[in-house]
């Protein structure tokens, strides 16, 4: 069942030079699996998942073929239809929670601030229930979390919080943009091991952005791989590491290799004839 069907996508801002797309072109459809997407920063992938939820501002400009959630039309949908869509059915993991979270309230006001006021629930029923998604994010002493404010948790402790707070509506499709960058190996783990369960016990949809290109291998059903905005290889994550475009082997041979020489790294080549191709 296809949950997120997406056909040229095109994210475009203006510039003192003209035009510049930022995402072009973009097709791809999403059923209840895990789809990476991956390339290198300004290759158009956090675009691509904002774009979905309709959070590129004015002067940026969104245009697309068709862009439909569940049969919903998510270009023609209102302001108020996208609001009654965004947290409650699709929601999306910011890449910092240094940045995502509100310096100044505490844990707890901001994972039941959408439950008292879009739910209408009561402050002891909207605490359990945040307090329930701490847990389901393998937070141990999540009543301590709940008074903490930002600055006083961890890296990996903010992106959990981040992740409970997303997952409290129980959308239907989330998506992740570098929900593990910054984190330690152990607590990575455990971040994809708590989306792997999210997923298969409750049957969402998940695009995962990342940079890591191994990580994605491992995790994800299906890969998007993105160059200059489009999308130059689509296959399944299993097949990524013996991936054949010029780019994605590029992307492959510039990862370290524990073991491996000490030599630099190789520079991507952008010299054959694909990045001409993918030139605006």
């Amino acid at each position: 069942m296809t949950l997120l069907s997406v056909r040229n996508l095109r994210v475009t801002f203006p510039s003192d030079t003209g035009p510049i797309q930022a995402v072009r072109g973009v097709s791809f459809d999403l059923g209840r699996e895990r789809l990476g997407i991956v390339g290198e920063s300004g290759s158009g992938k956090t675009m691509t998942g904002r774009a979905v939820l309709r959070l590129i501002r004015p002067p940026g400009r969104i245009e697309a073929e068709a862009m439909t959630f569940d049969g919903q039309d998510l270009l023609a949908a209102s302001p108020a239809q996208m609001r009654a869509l965004r947290g409650r059915r699709i929601a999306m993991v910011m890449q910092d929670p240094k940045y995502s979270l509100n310096p100044v309230m505490s844990v707890g006001d901001q994972l039941t601030e959408g439950l008292r006021r879009r739910d209408r629930l009561g402050r002891a029923e909207a605490r359990r229930r945040a307090i329930a998604a701490l847990e389901a994010v393998q937070i141990r002493d999540p009543d301590r979390v709940m008074d903490a404010y930002p600055h006083e948790l961890s890296g990996g402790m903010g992106q959990r919080v981040m992740i409970a707070m997303m997952l409290i509506p129980e959308p239907d499709l989330l998506i992740a943009d570098e929900p593990t960058s910054a984190l330690d190996v152990t607590v990575q783990a455990e971040v994809l091991s708590i989306l792997d369960g999210l997923v298969r016990d409750r049957g969402m949809g998940l695009i995962f952005i990342s940079h890591d290109l191994r990580l994605v291998a491992r995790f994800c059903d299906r890969v998007l791989v993105m160059y200059r905005g489009r999308v130059v290889e689509e296959l399944a994550a299993g097949d990524l590491l013996a991936a054949r475009h010029p780019y994605t082997r590029g992307l492959l041979n510039c990862l370290p290799r524990i073991g491996g020489s000490r030599a630099p790294l190789p520079v991507l080549d952008r010299s054959g004839d694909w990045a001409d191709e993918a030139a605006p």
